[in-house]
């Protein structure tokens, strides 16, 4: 019998006030189909969450609720210590979340620079452009190229840095490394390690789950639309629930 880590989600965390993002007792599916069942799970501000499981557990389901995408059949969802269930996702997003899901969600008819100045607060254009160099050089020299004439990894790169620019306080990253070349991919969680010591709260759910829990505080593994280890990321990569499920990963 596989030995599983008990924690209560909300005693875990750090001081000095509510969560990022604090989801309890979360059902949610589509149409008569149940995916989710009664979900909790916990982002403490200034930290970074793996959540991982096996093909088909309700991973992305849970983002596409926290998102705003996809309302709960019951539970809620909060956002700093307010109830955000019921909101929608620009409301969402002005509180200061974003979603960086799989597929580049980039505007593919607009250039580099275009996309970033549709994501950045006004006046803050230069400061994005700054950014897209900095992190990504290669999009510095892109700026006035269509985004979608760009490989899939740089499309990445710029839907990550369009997130940063928005200056979330939480950040929800949905398989942002398939399809990407290794070092592309590298790259890519070397930013968000950047974007954690900045001081925003993540929730990760990719295929790299080594890479991941790597760069986590704190470790959740769905199976079956259920929460099943909730605890610390060494404690998961030394436990048979990883080898069970997990162990190619």
């Amino acid at each position: 019998m596989t030995n599983i880590v008990e924690q209560r989600v909300g005693d875990s965390g750090v001081e000095g006030g509510p969560a990022a993002l604090n989801i309890i007792n979360l059902t949610a599916g589509y149409g008569r189909t149940t995916v989710l069942r009664g979900v909790s799970l916990r982002v403490p501000r200034g930290t970074v969450a793996a959540l991982v499981g096996p093909n088909a557990a309700g991973k992305t389901t849970l983002m596409r609720v926290a998102s705003g995408l996809l309302p709960p059949m019951s539970g809620s969802v909060q956002m700093a210590g307010r109830d955000v269930t019921r909101e929608a996702p620009h409301r969402r997003a002005r509180s200061g979340l974003s979603l960086i899901p799989e597929g580049r969600a980039v505007y593919k008819s607009l250039t580099v620079r275009e996309n970033l100045l549709m994501q950045a607060p006004r006046g803050g254009v230069d400061l994005a452009i700054e950014a897209a160099s900095s992190s990504f050089p290669v999009l510095g020299k892109r700026l006035h190229q269509k985004a979608g004439t760009l490989s899939g990894g740089e499309q990445q790169m710029l839907a990550l840095t369009a997130a940063y620019v928005r200056n979330p306080s939480l950040i929800l990253v949905d398989e942002v490394s398939l399809g990407l070349a290794p070092i592309i991919v590298d790259r890519i969680f070397d930013f968000l390690l950047e974007l954690a010591s900045r001081g925003a709260a993540l929730l990760i759910v990719d295929q790299y789950v080594t890479k991941a829990l790597g760069m986590a505080d704190h470790a959740y593994v769905l199976r079956r639309g259920s929460i099943v280890f909730d605890g610390a990321p060494n404690a998961l990569l030394e436990s048979d629930l990883f080898e069970q499920y997990l162990g190619t990963a």
